[in-house]
């Protein structure tokens, strides 16, 4: 039961506090960093990190960007028509199940190219193939370019069902995570960091709960309110045992 009580504790602080990260569905929004809980095991999306470029409640429409499955294919074989292209061996990432064919690409830099879309910070991502080719053209570093090919689509309503339910945790944007050097670690390192999280928090409400005895017995623990995991204390016994206490029949036996 208290071991119960701790994972409910660990998950309420952590939906309640902290810029870090979030279990909110109202934090949900472009510029986003979806992580995989280890519960998530549809093979589209096990242990990914997702970056959402897109998400607009009015049209009911998500879109994202799995930022952590490079491929070994290069720039070169994905566009072979593309003479710039020639001998570009920085590899493509699979950003995921939808149209696996259509090519996207985020860009890292100070200023934002006309008719790429804003996704937060320096962050931008690019749709139009024209300027896809001249970005291609400009050979950047892959630490400010990488091309994506598919990617991520939802409703909503569906993102919001799936967070709701466990499936991912919410980090703020982030460039060093999207264009990190390690992508096939990242997951690794962001879920290990969720989880040490919950944990030093859930500790820190664990030794400010009643370890035994009748008190302990006593508190109702509740998630109700996921600002306040105590409630409030109730005796142990009945409400007919203390009345019968207070009257002066009681009082009498006392």
């Amino acid at each position: 039961m208290r071991k119960r009580l701790w994972i409910i504790a660990a998950a309420a602080l952590l939906q309640a506090g902290g810029a870090a990260q979030s279990i909110r569905s109202e934090d949900l929004a472009a510029g986003k960093l979806l992580v995989a809980s280890r519960d998530l095991l549809d093979p589209n999306f096990v242990q990914t990190v997702v970056l959402l470029v897109r998400y607009s409640e009015d049209e009911d429409s998500v879109v994202g960007l799995i930022v952590n499955r490079r491929t070994q294919i290069p720039i070169a074989r994905v566009f072979p028509e593309l003479k710039e292209a020639k001998g570009q061996a920085d590899p493509i990432y699979r950003g995921g199940p939808v149209e696996r064919t259509a090519a996207l690409a985020l860009l890292r830099t100070r200023t934002k190219p006309e008719e790429a879309e804003h996704v937060f910070a320096n962050v931008s991502m690019i749709s139009n193939r024209t300027i896809l080719d001249k970005t291609i053209a400009a050979r950047m570093d892959p630490s400010m370019f990488r091309i994506f090919l598919g990617y991520a689509g939802w409703t909503a309503q569906q993102l919001q069902g799936e967070v709701a339910l466990g499936a991912w945790h919410i980090f703020p944007g982030s460039a060093a995570v999207v264009f990190d050097t390690d992508p096939e670690t990242l997951w690794s390192r962001l879920i290990r960091k969720t989880e040490e999280r919950i944990a030093n928090r859930a500790a820190r409400v664990s030794e400010r709960l009643p370890l035994s005895g009748s008190v302990a017995e006593g508190v109702i623990y509740t998630d109700a309110n996921p600002r306040s995991f105590i409630n409030r204390r109730h005796s142990a016994r009945s409400r007919a045992e203390r009345q019968k206490e207070r009257s002066p029949a009681g009082a009498e036996k006392s």
